[in-house]
């Protein structure tokens, strides 16, 4: 009798593509590569004591088989080789790394063949051109971006075994009692009806076009540089915490001494203070004396139209709204206008933006111009700034300075401890005014 069915058919003669047939499928081609009479498993007589078991063949043969003809070790000697290369090209990303770690114990017994393999690959990638060597090494990239990709992308070498089952049954339906068809999610407590969807429109798809272009120009991370970057920022302003290190005069959130507060706002500042300027652009604005020394940097170089319009609009963010039309026009005249004495350069994008902010103006007009601005001051004047001779010799005066100063309280802290251990004797009424007061002193 024939069969109703046959395998990988459905009923009508149709081939079956459920996304359990697809992995039968599979499960299949392995099986038959490994019944092949050439190169398949080697099949041989076992011999026991008393009898023979033909056609049998053992589990390490299947292993190696398998590590033979599935080429499982080439991601490892792939990975092996980036660790050779040229690290700030081709370094490892984090899920690379983790890869690697997992490919090493897993192949811990033959890791010395793969990595004889991967330095003779190394070798030969080194004697090509260099041109060839970055075409080759981009190819293999991709190669292993499609094969091996990043964990929570779809394989798009493969189908999508979920994807396919939605595909395939998109109402899941059972027979009820009465004979008649149920749909389970309608009728089930736990479900509720899932609305059709309708075709996006070709707005929307444009839209979804625009916010996925927006979101390929972002720019990315990995962690390990971000977690590198922010140790280095807190390693950088440790000894300005005060809670962290006890800072030198004592800490006025703890004690009652103000004289900390008061050296952070005096117009002398310390070396710490000093040396914080040159931590970014930033730092060196919010200190009025870092701003003060580089505004006078900017004047010895014929440039401090730049910084002088910054801090007009940062004032200007800060005034009355009443007063914010009338100074708008006093920094377009002074820095802007055709003419204008202070004149600032500014891109054509920019310029125009502004043009049409003074008609209607507000705390903001200048956001645009004062960002190119910024910019352009951090990139140039700021550098030179921090490279100049005023900046070092300030720098340095400062150092010497407080060496100076911590010596002597040094010594006045020794001097007053010495003299608090010292014992007082009574003076002999015969001793001399001279050292009876000498000895009063002490």
């Amino acid at each position: 009798m024939a069969q109703g069915n046959n395998y990988g058919q459905s009923s009508n003669g149709v081939a079956d593509e459920s996304p359990n047939m697809l992995v039968y499928r599979k499960m299949e081609d392995v099986i038959a590569r490994m019944q092949d009479e050439k190169n398949g498993i080697p099949i041989r007589t076992v011999k026991s004591f008393l009898s023979k078991i033909p056609s049998v063949f053992s589990g390490s043969d299947i292993v190696q088989w398998l590590t033979k003809n599935l080429s499982i070790e080439d991601p490892a000697v792939y990975l092996c080789k980036r660790t050779m290369q040229n690290k700030a090209r081709l370094e490892l990303a984090d899920y690379e790394a983790e890869s690697l770690a997992r490919l090493q114990r897993a192949f811990a017994r033959k890791w010395e063949f793969i990595f004889m393999q991967a330095e003779a690959q190394a070798k030969v990638d080194k004697k090509r051109d260099k041109i060839e060597r970055k075409i080759l090494d981009s190819q293999e990239r991709a190669f292993w971006d499609v094969h091996r990709p990043v964990p929570g992308c779809v394989n798009t070498t493969e189908v999508d075994i979920k994807k396919s089952s939605r595909m395939r049954n998109p109402h899941k339906t059972r027979k009820s009692v009465y004979g008649l068809q149920n749909d389970i999610r309608s009728h089930s407590p736990t479900h509720t009806p899932v609305p059709e969807t309708k075709p996006p429109t070709e707005d929307e798809l444009h839209q979804e076009i625009k916010h996925w272009q927006m979101q390929l120009d972002r720019h990315r991370l990995k962690m390990s540089k971000v977690a590198e970057s922010l140790l280095a920022y807190t390693e950088q302003y440790l000894e300005y915490d005060p809670f962290l290190v006890p800072p030198d005069p004592s800490n006025p959130w703890i004690s009652d001494d103000t004289t900390f507060w008061e050296l952070e706002a005096s117009k002398e500042p310390g070396q710490q203070r000093v040396k914080r300027w040159g931590f970014g652009m930033d730092e060196a604005l919010k200190d009025p004396v870092g701003r003060e020394q580089f505004l006078k940097f900017l004047e010895s170089e014929f440039s401090s139209e730049n910084l002088r319009f910054w801090l007009a609009v940062e004032d200007l963010k800060k005034r009355p709204i009443r007063e914010v039309p009338a100074r708008v026009q006093e920094i377009w005249q002074e820095f802007l206008a055709p003419g204008a004495p202070s004149a600032i350069n500014l891109d054509s994008k920019s310029y125009d933006k502004t043009t049409q902010n003074v008609k209607d103006p507000g705390r903001y007009t200048f956001e645009d111009a004062q960002e190119h601005i910024y910019k352009l001051m951090k990139s140039d004047s700021y550098p030179r700034f921090i490279r100049s001779s005023a900046y070092q010799e300030l720098l340095q005066a400062k150092k010497k300075l407080e060496n100076t100063l911590d010596r002597r309280t040094s010594f006045e802290k020794f001097t007053r401890n010495v003299g608090r251990n010292i014992p007082i004797f009574p003076c002999h009424k015969n001793c001399t005014p001279t050292l009876r007061a000498s000895t009063n002193l002490l």
